[in-house]
């Protein structure tokens, strides 16, 4: 992995809405175009620097553990039922996530949030899909997907203490990863490419939301550049020396460009994901097959730090929000540097 050297220095000037930055500032060396992240701050601001070709930096306010918090809570709390696809309490799961996405400048990409899968066998099933058009007049025709899916495995027979599988970490964790990096895309406005934010239904059921919104995302004809999929990713992994791994890890060069634009070393390489094949068992997969474009899973489940997979232990509890809250902070300028470079970085081996 190389080692990324990044020299800060203080922003020079806050005044009438702008923000002149150094012209000596060291850029990431693996982004010769000079796209920056974002800077960790209060308010919004455009860096105004010759050699930056126009491109802007932004400076937002931190996802804090309070903010995960919250929305884990309800996402896992009983009255959900284990958010099963088809039942009431997935219903209500997709109500809240769809007043997330209008509270902050989400808009619906189909007519109405609910992309509702057709002949599903087990009641009324639907993604909730929002979308956040691009800034860039050529860019905006270029689209990158950020997805988890939202859906769990509701009640699980044979227990008489709590039967309730709550899926905190599989995946409200990720869901809510997903909401919060929203929300900074809504409020920020910056997106040079346009933005599809996916939370897929029918997961559990054989990545049954994804596959139809592949489809039917395909038979559109978009520019997909990417599918980038969040799942399990509540607590943190124990002994490695980053914080999250990628399915599919040597497909791809992602890695190493969500690691150029984090800063550090966010993204790895774990050995059992490949063993077990996961780069096939979450909602990237779907994509991957209908686009064949960059479509993979950032996760921190190791097969160690979690034990309560599938299980009705799988409680909000267990969650690590200090850690989750990191995790969309540290993405956040990852995920605006692949979206705001003016050429696609990301490639396929």
């Amino acid at each position: 992995m190389k080692h990324i050297c990044i020299v800060l220095f203080s922003f020079l000037m806050l005044s009438c809405g702008s923000t002149k930055v150094d012209q000596s500032t060291v850029l990431n060396p693996t982004n010769p175009k000079g796209l920056k992240g974002s800077v960790l701050l209060e308010t919004k601001a455009t860096t105004t620097n010759d050699n930056l070709e126009g491109v802007e930096s932004t400076i937002f306010t931190k996802t804090t553990s309070k903010d995960i918090e919250a929305t884990m809570v309800f996402l896992t709390s009983d009255e959900l039922q284990g958010r099963d696809t088809g039942g009431e309490g997935i219903s209500k799961a997709a109500d809240f996530i769809q007043k997330m996405f209008e509270e902050n400048n989400i808009q619906p990409y189909f007519t109405s949030y609910r992309d509702t899968l057709q002949n599903y066998s087990d009641g009324v099933a639907y993604n909730v899909v929002g979308f956040l058009p691009g800034t860039d007049e050529k860019l905006k025709n270029e689209f990158v997907l950020i997805g988890a899916h939202y859906d769990h495995i509701g009640l699980i027979s044979g227990n008489t203490d709590d039967s309730i599988a709550n899926g905190a970490n599989d995946n409200a964790s990720g869901t809510t990863t997903v909401l919060e990096i929203a929300k900074h895309f809504g409020k920020m406005k910056g997106n040079k490419r346009s933005v599809i934010f996916a939370l897929f239904t029918a997961e559990e059921k054989g990545l049954v939301g994804s596959k139809h919104l592949a489809k039917k995302l395909k038979a559109e004809n978009i520019d997909l550049y990417a599918m980038l999929n969040f799942e399990m990713v509540g607590v943190p992994m124990v002994n490695k020396d980053h914080s999250l791994y990628l399915t599919g890890y040597e497909l791809s060069n992602l890695a190493e460009v969500s690691n150029g634009y984090a800063h550090k070393n966010l993204v790895g390489f774990l050995p059992k994901a490949k063993e077990f094949n996961l780069f096939r068992r979450s909602d990237n997969a779907p994509f991957h097959d209908e686009f064949n474009v960059p479509s993979q899973t950032y996760s921190s489940f190791d097969f160690t730090n979690f034990g309560e997979y599938h299980k009705v232990g799988d409680e909000a509890s267990l969650m690590d929000y200090n850690f989750m809250a990191t995790i969309v902070n540290e993405s956040v300028p990852m995920l605006e540097g692949i979206i705001n470079t003016p050429v696609k970085e990301v490639k396929y081996n």
